[in-house]
């Protein structure tokens, strides 16, 4: 097997790693908000909330995608205002496949995160209150402190999934070289073309290299910041 990478492979690594870096980032936010809404909050429809962030997870990866073809199309209600109004286009961009991955990799983020969040205890933010700490002092030096390891969780997991993330991808932008083919979108297009076995050994072996380094990170990541923990007495 020929294992040296042409220019472009590195093509479609190199999109990869910034789709699924611009992904995270982007959905980082709003899936901490999420996270803290379900965890601390009381209010109607939750549990409607509760299933709509982890219906990525159940629905084929096919619907996800042709929802967001109709949302963000061009003719779509989203990605009409979008181009009419700042001239942005999703589809058969990169971005659209940025925003497909973070869409796929919201409910892994959310849970890491919410699991994180259930397990402060809340009488140490009720101490620093009490103590004359603010809302927002409270916030930044005690609850998101105690909540980094499954913030970092739920960074690498939705990198990880970010980097396999296909159906959705291929619906919403499809498959265009050197925009939105990814490492598993170019395993698919090379398994359609006959004798191109290498090409697809090199990109699974890749992907598989890329998704367990991200996982072995966030473990590490996860079990540092709790040895911290543990030495400051939080």
């Amino acid at each position: 097997m020929d294992v040296a990478l042409s220019p472009e492979d590195w093509s479609v690594i190199g999109l990869s790693l910034k789709v699924s870096l611009v992904a995270v980032a982007a959905m980082l936010p709003v899936a901490f908000a999420l996270a803290w809404a379900l965890a601390r909050w009381r209010f109607p429809g939750k549990l409607l909330l509760d299933a709509l962030v982890h219906l990525p997870l159940v629905v084929p990866p096919v619907v996800t995608g042709w929802l967001l073809l109709l949302l963000f199309g061009i003719n779509g209600p989203v990605g009409a205002w979008l181009d009419r109004s700042f001239g942005i286009t999703l589809l058969f961009r990169w971005t659209g496949a940025a925003l497909a991955a973070a869409i796929m990799a919201m409910p892994l983020m959310v849970r890491a995160i919410r699991l994180s969040i259930e397990t402060i205890d809340i009488r140490l933010e009720q101490a620093a209150e009490t103590l004359g700490a603010s809302r927002a002092r409270t916030f930044f030096t005690i609850s998101l402190p105690l909540a980094l390891p499954g913030i970092l969780a739920g960074m690498m997991l939705g990198f990880a999934r970010s980097l396999g993330e296909f159906g959705a991808t291929i619906t919403f932008v499809s498959d265009v070289p050197g925009e939105t083919r990814t490492l598993p979108i170019a395993i698919y297009a090379a398994l359609q073309v006959p004798g191109a076995e290498d090409s697809v050994t090199r990109f699974a072996i890749l992907s598989i290299l890329l998704s367990l380094g991200a996982l072995l990170l966030s473990e590490m990541l996860a079990r540092r910041v709790g040895r911290k923990r543990v030495a400051h007495g939080l």
